[in-house]
């Protein structure tokens, strides 16, 4: 197998049987489209959540926020700057069904649906969605479902400035847009990870920006235990 520097851990069975079932639904979906960058797997979907239930999730987003967090601390007090939410699942049920069922992974996968709000001057810098293995907190995240495999997020509200999720080894910047769906596979064909993936929440210039973002496992998540973000 030929060394590719962007790719981390090893083949997974399971992993690539998930990203054949994900990646065989969203391109059968005439809704979904999948936005041709090179050496990642994205897609967006427009108006997947309605201007309602934008204002909802922005509602109760706004109603019990906290700072956000990192399972990995960073030396860099700016790297992550927004605030977090934890939706309650009874509220937002609807919105996680749909989610699992566009993707076609079952419920019990995923995180569970998570808000953030970002003020001026707030940012994320570049990461990955995907665990590193070997880090100290490793053995607690794969007893509560392991990697995560896929990322959905929705964007809630149109930003007055900056805010742009960017990828920058697959050439993308996305602006923020009202109930605007973006996924991506954190993984190749094969299941091993892809730094390709690699993203950041811009830095918001004006105005406030308001995303929900659910991520999946590639085993069933332990409802009962709230991860750090």
């Amino acid at each position: 197998m030929a060394s590719d520097p962007h790719l981390t851990g090893e083949p997974s069975r399971k992993r690539a049987m998930v990203t054949r079932i994900v990646e065989t639904r969203l391109d059968a979906n005439p809704l979904a489209q999948r936005i041709p960058v090179p050496g990642a797997a994205i897609w967006h979907y427009p108006d997947f959540l309605s201007a309602a239930e934008c204002a909802a999730l922005i509602g109760l987003i706004d109603a019990d926020p906290f700072p956000s967090k990192l399972y990995e601390p960073d030396q860099d007090p700016e790297f992550r700057t927004s605030s977090t939410c934890d939706l309650k699942a009874d509220r937002v049920l609807a919105i996680d069904d749909r989610l699992s069922n566009l993707l076609g992974i079952p419920y019990e996968y995923g995180e569970g649906l998570q808000g953030q709000r970002y003020a001026p001057g707030q940012q994320f810098r570049a990461h990955c969605d995907y665990f590193r293995e070997g880090q100290a907190h490793w053995e607690s995240i794969r007893a509560q479902g392991g990697h995560r495999t896929f990322t959905a997020m929705v964007y809630l509200n149109q930003v007055e400035g900056g805010g742009a999720t960017f990828f920058p080894l697959a050439g993308l910047r996305i602006a923020p847009r009202p109930g605007l769906l973006i996924v991506w596979n954190n993984m190749i064909a094969d299941g091993r990870f892809n730094y390709r993936t690699l993203h950041e929440g811009e830095r918001v210039t004006s105005g406030t920006k308001y995303v929900v973002t659910k991520w999946y496992r590639e085993d069933p998540w332990n409802r009962a235990w709230i991860a750090p973000q």
